[in-house]
This record gives structure tokens, C-alpha cells and sequence, in this order.
């Protein structure tokens, strides 16, 4: 097993948390994945509603068909945005990267609260791996693939749940450079 704890400060992390979009082979130990959903737990929520629920995918066959199922649906979506399907209509490509593990992070409560509690909790769960020299990325072009009724039945997900945010993650294959970032744009600021 590889070193899970790694000493960062907070703002280390969040300064060096990537997309990263290229992994190796090697498997995520349940250690490491039950340290971060730890961490993920400890995310703010709102009226202490702690809305989420996981599930874990590690068996990359399983990966690979929702990746081919998912992508079509996600090129129609481009499509239908005006924008180019790119990558989403190459036979090889795979949506998850060839990740070992996928999270996904569900909810069966509604409200307005929910959706941003499940992502705070998100964010929690990809600064630690970050911290633990893992790689994550979050996969947004999943998730009309990932909540349909087949997609839930192949992943055991009762289907009063919605999946808010899939998350990919193992252990990088090689540095991913970080991206610029716009300055911080203020329309408000009161003294």
C-alpha cells in the first residue's frame, strides 16, 4: 500500500488539486478510500442534513460500459448545446480516464441545500486525496448516463436516489501542470 497521510497545509492543497485526467494501473486501496470519504463527511452542510450516500465502482470493466454508454448521450448533449462532441465519439476514449475508482456521491433528499452540501463535501473528498498524492477529477459528462434506471440497476443504486456528483480517482501517471485562473472579479465590496 502506498503512504495515504501526507503532510500538506489546506491552502497547499488547494493550490496543488488538479483535474488530473491520466492514471496508472495501480488500484486505490480501501484504506485510502475510506479516509477520504471521511473527509468527504466532514464537509459543511446545511441544517446538518448530511444528504449524501456513496458509491464505489472499482471494477474496470463495469467503468468501461458506462463509459460507452455514457458517451453518446453526452455527444447528443454537446450537439445539442451547438458545441463539438470531440473525444465523446472516439470508439477508445474512455470518460472516466481509465481511473480505477469512481465515487459518486448521491442523494435521495431533495431541497435546495442538497446539491451544494453533496459538492462541499466533494471538494473535502479531492483536497484529501490531493493531499494523499492521489489524482481526481470530476465527471459531469456521467451524469445524465449515470441516473438513468439501467445505469442505477447495474450499480445497485435504488432508484429514489440521484447520483450529484461522480468523481474519479487513482493515482496519477505523471505531473498535470496546473491551469491559469481568472482574477477574482468583485462588483460588490462594503466597509
Amino acid at each position: 500500500m502506498q503512504e495515504t497521510l501526507v503532510e500538506m497545509t489546506v491552502f497547499e492543497a488547494i493550490l496543488a488539486r488538479r483535474c488530473v485526467r491520466n492514471y496508472t494501473e495501480q488500484v486505490v486501496d480501501l484504506g485510502a478510500i475510506h479516509i477520504l470519504l471521511e473527509a468527504a463527511i466532514h464537509g459543511p452542510t446545511a441544517l446538518h442534513e448530511e444528504p449524501w450516500t456513496f458509491a464505489i465502482i472499482r471494477d474496470k470493466q463495469l467503468l468501461k460500459d458506462i463509459s460507452d454508454y455514457a458517451k453518446p448521450l453526452f455527444a447528443g448533449e454537446l450537439q445539442i448545446a451547438g458545441r463539438a462532441p470531440g473525444s465523446f465519439t472516439e470508439p477508445d476514449f474512455n470518460i472516466f480516464y481509465d481511473a480505477s475508482t469512481l465515487i459518486l456521491i448521491c442523494s435521495k433528499q431533495t431541497g435546495s441545500c442538497v446539491a451544494a452540501d453533496c459538492w462541499l463535501a466533494a471538494e473535502n473528498l479531492m483536497l484529501a486525496a490531493c493531499a494523499m498524492k492521489l489524482g481526481s477529477c470530476v465527471i459531469g459528462a456521467a451524469l445524465t448516463a449515470l441516473n438513468t434506471p439501467d445505469i442505477k440497476v447495474k450499480l445497485n443504486i435504488p432508484e429514489e436516489f440521484s447520483i450529484i456528483v461522480p468523481i474519479i480517482l487513482g493515482y496519477p501517471s505523471g505531473e498535470t501542470p496546473p491551469t491559469r485562473r481568472k482574477k477574482p472579479v468583485i462588483i460588490t465590496l462594503t466597509s
